[in-house]
């Protein structure tokens, strides 16, 4: 269905065995695509019709109900050939924003609904149910991080039947392994950093790249794990800056190409500091932008090389890799997991189960209950990463799991 045309159809009648929707709400990541051509393929051959909700949670919040209305850029019936065609490809065709409908500020409320809910911050829950029993959902399966998870858990408590998906590139949902975007993020850091290496050796500088992590710093682990960096700084651990200096120092005049490497997760932290933060402006969920701690780190390094380099400074390079590790194709990790997890969806909705996410645990797929979302936090454990050395340990890889970091905390 072409997105500027009205939305003609009623979907408020039963198909043979029912109706799926499906939305993506959050960053988008690689890997979302395949995860919603997953499900539909294998709903549409098991007798299922299934609605993309567009825009994440805003598709169904700004939903009006009338037959009349055009909701086409609130919802759209999906087919194979809508899907087939976008499930090679990065992002979401479905679109996404960082919408929660439980703590709608006043000036987000949609027109139609100000005079209902006129309070600074409201709760729109009892429309997005209305919504979804106007559409005739029988099942809901949110794809995202733990903050659009956490409201399909809240659906969940209130009587709709939700079977999750986890995605986020920070790879922090609990209860899982994995999250849909991870691997591509590491994969495109692994490449970039290579690609610097080339101007960090031939200028002989210290090379700082900034990467994606608010509180977990698992992206910035796993490519120093895989050789990309000499160290790393992560969310969970605050460092001395004057310590990572000595190290990086060290790295360099020990590397004959004269030039060393750190991976900087934003959530990152100075001893006795605090996040480094873009700007005031919060999201819906309460968080501010992070950014601006790789930079700074950049310029302590320089103003300290002379201290552990016989008093000549090192120039160094820095870039924020930001949204280039999360565009472009998913790499093969993150074309498969999306497969099995949307067919992992499928599985329990045609058991007639849901409250669940599926997820990825030491190897292998299964599922929990979706609360697993919001009654814990999945952040790297410090036995994992060495204090001293700033970076992860080397050792004791027997029977670890497949990424080495499991969700259990």
């Amino acid at each position: 269905m072409e997105p500027n045309k009205k939305q003609k159809i009623m979907v408020t009648h039963k198909t043979t065995k029912g109706i799926i929707a499906i939305l993506t709400g959050g960053g988008d990541v690689p890997g979302l695509n395949p995860a919603i051509r997953a499900v539909t393929i294998r709903a549409n051959r098991e007798g299922y019709k299934v609605i993309g909700l567009r825009r994440g949670w805003a598709g169904i919040t700004e939903l009006i109900r009338d037959a009349k209305a055009d909701n086409s850029n609130n919802f759209q019936v999906l087919t194979d050939d809508i899907v087939n065609k976008a499930g090679r490809t990065g992002g979401t065709f479905l679109h996404t924003s960082r919408t929660r409908p439980s703590h709608m500020a006043k000036a987000n409320v949609p027109e139609y609904l100000q005079s209902s809910y006129n309070a600074e911050v409201n709760d729109l829950t009892p429309e997005i149910i209305k919504n979804l029993e106007w559409l005739g959902i029988d099942y809901l399966i949110p794809i995202g991080g733990d903050d659009t998870l956490s409201y399909g858990v809240h659906l969940y408590k209130k009587g709709v039947n939700v079977v999750a998906i986890p995605k986020t590139m920070d790879n922090d949902v609990p209860g899982t392994d994995y999250c849909i975007g991870f691997s591509t993020c590491v994969s495109r850091t692994i490449q970039m950093t290579n690609s610097l290496r080339t101007s960090a050796g031939s200028h002989e500088r210290l090379l700082v790249l900034e990467v994606f992590g608010r509180y977990a710093g698992f992206t910035a682990m796993l490519p120093t794990l895989a050789g990309a960096a000499n160290r790393c700084v992560i969310p969970e651990y605050e460092f001395d800056i004057d310590k990572l200096t000595k190290l990086l120092v060290e790295d360099r005049n020990q590397n004959p190409s004269k030039y060393s490497v750190v991976l900087v997760s934003e959530g990152a932290m100075f001893k006795g500091g605090a996040m480094i933060f873009a700007d005031s402006e919060k999201d819906a969920y309460g968080h501010a932008k992070l950014g601006g701690i790789g930079e700074m780190v950049s310029a302590k390094l320089k103003e300290l090389s002379p201290k552990y380099n016989n008093g000549k400074v090192i120039n160094v390079i820095y870039q924020k890799l930001g949204y280039m590790v999360r565009g472009g194709d998913p790499d093969a990790l993150d074309s498969i997991v999306p497969m099995a997890y949307g067919n992992l969806a499928l599985d329990l909705i045609l058991k007639g189960v849901h409250g669940r996410i599926v997820v990825l645990k030491n190897g292998r797929y299964d599922n929990l209950p979706i609360d697993v979302v919001t009654s814990s936090k999945k952040v790297v454990k410090l036995s994992d990463y060495n204090i001293e050395r700033l970076r992860p340990y080397y050792h004791s890889f027997e029977m670890k799991p497949f990424l080495l970091m499991a969700s259990d905390n």
